[in-house]
C-alpha cells in the first residue's frame, strides 16, 4: 500500500533531520569563522585579538552568541535524530554528463560518513575555542586522514581525550590530584591555521614569570618595524575618539540649553505673555511667592521709617510714606508677575529641553558608547589614589553626611524655577531615600565592578576612608 505525498514528504523530512541540523550547525560555524578572519585575522572573536571599540565588539560578540546557540541547538537536534534513525547511506552515487553529450560519463563516489566526520570536526573545533571543557562525561571524537589513508585523531582531539581520562583517573583515585585545566581556545596564525596544542599548553603553563613575559613582548614590539606606524594609527583612533566624545558632550550640554531659550522666548514666551496679559491674572503662582512678597514690602516700610526717624532720610510726612510703599509694592507685583510668568515658561521649555536631550541620545547611540568609552578610559586609566580621592569626593558630596543639605538648596531651588511650592514633607522625604539608594549604587559599582577591575584601588580607598 502506497503511503499519500502528504505522508511521504513528511517521512522524507523527518528522515533528512539529522543532516539538516549537521548543516545548519555546520554553517553557523563557518560564519563565525569567517568573522574570525575577516576582522581578527584568523584567531578567536575576543577583545585580545581585536583593536575595536565597545560598539563594534558588542555587535561581534552579540552575533558570536547567536551562532554559538545556533550550533549547540542544531547539535542537540542532531544528536537526538541521530540516535533514533539512520543518518545517510554510507556511499552516493553521482553521475555527471559531459557538455556535449555522449556515452563517456563520469561517476564519483560520494563517501557521506566522510563528510559528516569533516563537518563534526569543523563544528567541534569552533566549539573547542569558545567554551571550557572540564571533564566532559562523553566527548565526539573528531577524526582526520592520516598518512597511510586510515582515520586518526586529530591533535586537539588526542589533547582533551588526554584530559578526560586524567581527570577520571582522580575520580577513581589513581590520579596524582593535580586539578584538571581548563581547555584554552586553539590560536592561529595569520594564515589561518591552528597552532599545536602543545604550543597553547606551553602557553598556559609558563616557566618564567608573566611580567618577564609581557616586558620581553613589549621590546619585541619595540623592536617591530611596523610598530611605529601601529603607535601612528593607536594614536589616530584615539584622537578621533576622544575628539568625537567632546564634541557629543558639548552637543548634549549646548543643544538642550539652546532649545530651552529658544522655547521660552520665542515659542512658549509669547503665548504665555498673551495669555497672563490681563489684570485679572493671579500675580502669584502659590502661597510662597506671596509671603515672600509680603515679606518684602513690610522690611521696605519699616526700613524706611527707620531711615526717617534716624534722620538718615529727609523727614517724610505719612501720605509721602505711604505712597512710597505703595510705588513699591506696584513695583514689587510687577517682578513677582514676572516670576511666575517666567516660572510657567520654564515648565514648558524644560519638557522640549529633555525632548532634545533624549532624542539626542536615542537617535546617536553611536556617540554614545563612544562617550561611554571615552569615560571608562579616563576613569580606570587613573591611579589609585586618584581613583580612590574621586571616589570619597563623590560620595561625600552626594551621600555624605552633609549631603542633605545640598540636597535641600537644589530641591527648593528646582522648585522656584518650576513655580511649585517648596513642599517640605516631600523633600525631607526624597533625602531620607535617595542618597541611600545612591549609596548602595556606589558600593556595588565598588565591589562588583572596580574591586574586579583594580583591587589596589579598592584598597587605597578603605586606607583613605578610614
Amino acid at each position: 500500500m502506497q503511503l499519500p505525498a502528504f505522508l511521504r514528504n513528511l517521512q522524507q523530512w523527518f528522515m533528512g533531520t539529522p543532516e539538516r541540523a549537521l548543516d545548519q550547525a555546520y554553517e553557523a560555524a563557518q560564519m563565525i569563522v569567517a568573522i574570525e578572519r575577516e576582522y581578527f585575522d584568523g584567531n578567536p572573536i575576543s577583545r585580545r585579538y581585536g583593536n575595536y571599540g565597545d560598539s563594534a565588539m558588542t555587535y561581534f560578540e552579540g552575533e558570536l552568541k547567536k551562532y554559538l546557540n545556533l550550533i549547540r541547538v542544531r547539535m542537540a537536534e542532531f544528536r537526538t535524530s541521530s540516535s533514533v534513525m539512520r543518518v545517510s547511506d554510507p556511499r552516493i552515487m553521482e553521475v555527471q554528463l559531459p557538455p556535449g553529450g555522449g556515452e563517456d560519463l563520469e561517476v564519483n563516489v560520494i563517501d557521506k560518513p566522510a563528510v559528516f566526520f569533516r563537518k563534526l570536526r569543523f563544528v567541534d573545533e569552533v566549539l573547542a575555542r569558545y567554551e571550557r571543557v572540564e571533564a566532559p562525561p562523553e566527548r565526539v571524537i573528531t577524526m582526520t586522514d592520516g598518512p597511510n589513508g586510515n582515520l586518526e585523531p586529530t591533535p586537539a582531539t588526542r589533547v582533551l581525550r588526554a584530559r578526560t581520562d586524567r581527570a577520571r583517573g582522580e575520580q577513581n583515585g589513581s590520579g596524582t590530584g593535580e586539578p584538571l585545566a581548563t581547555a584554552k581556545p586553539p590560536r592561529r596564525d595569520s594564515n589561518g591555521q591552528e597552532d599545536n596544542p602543545a604550543d597553547a599548553l606551553s602557553d598556559r603553563v609558563s616557566v618564567l614569570p608573566r611580567s618577564i613575559l609581557r616586558t620581553v613582548d613589549r621590546i619585541r614590539q619595540d623592536l617591530d618595524p611596523k610598530a611605529e606606524q601601529q603607535v601612528v594609527k593607536n594614536f589616530r583612533s584615539s584622537k578621533a575618539k576622544t575628539t568625537a566624545a567632546i564634541k557629543f558632550l558639548l552637543l548634549l550640554i549646548i543643544v538642550p540649553l539652546l532649545t530651552q531659550q529658544f522655547t521660552k522666548n520665542y515659542l512658549v514666551g509669547p503665548i504665555v505673555d498673551r495669555i497672563r496679559g490681563g489684570e485679572e491674572t493671579e500675580v502669584f503662582l502659590n502661597i510662597e511667592m506671596e509671603e515672600d512678597a509680603l515679606h518684602e514690602l513690610q522690611q521696605f516700610e519699616e526700613r524706611l521709617r527707620f531711615e526717617v526717624l534716624i534722620g538718615k532720610a529727609p523727614s517724610m510726612s505719612e501720605l509721602t510714606i505711604e505712597k512710597t510703599v505703595r510705588d513699591k509694592a506696584a513695583e514689587i507685583e510687577e517682578e513677582y508677575r514676572r516670576r511666575s510668568a517666567d516660572a510657567v515658561k520654564n515648565v514648558f521649555a524644560d519638557v522640549f529641553a529633555v525632548t532634545a536631550f533624549t532624542l539626542l541620545l536615542v537617535t546617536r547611540k553611536q556617540e554614545v558608547g563612544i562617550v561611554k568609552s571615552f569615560f571608562d578610559e579616563i576613569v580606570y586609566g587613573l591611579s589609585d589614589s586618584a581613583k580612590a580621592f574621586i571616589i570619597i569626593l563623590f560620595t561625600d558630596i552626594f551621600v555624605g553626611f552633609h549631603s542633605p543639605h545640598g540636597w535641600e538648596v537644589l530641591l527648593e531651588g528646582l522648585s522656584r524655577h518650576l513655580g511649585f511650592p517648596a513642599n517640605r514633607d516631600f523633600i525631607f522625604l526624597f533625602i531620607a531615600t535617595f542618597p541611600v539608594i545612591l549609596d548602595t549604587v556606589f558600593k556595588y559599582w565598588i565591589f562588583r565592578y572596580l574591586n574586579r577591575i583594580s583591587p589596589s584601588a579598592v584598597a587605597t580607598y578603605k586606607n583613605m576612608n578610614e
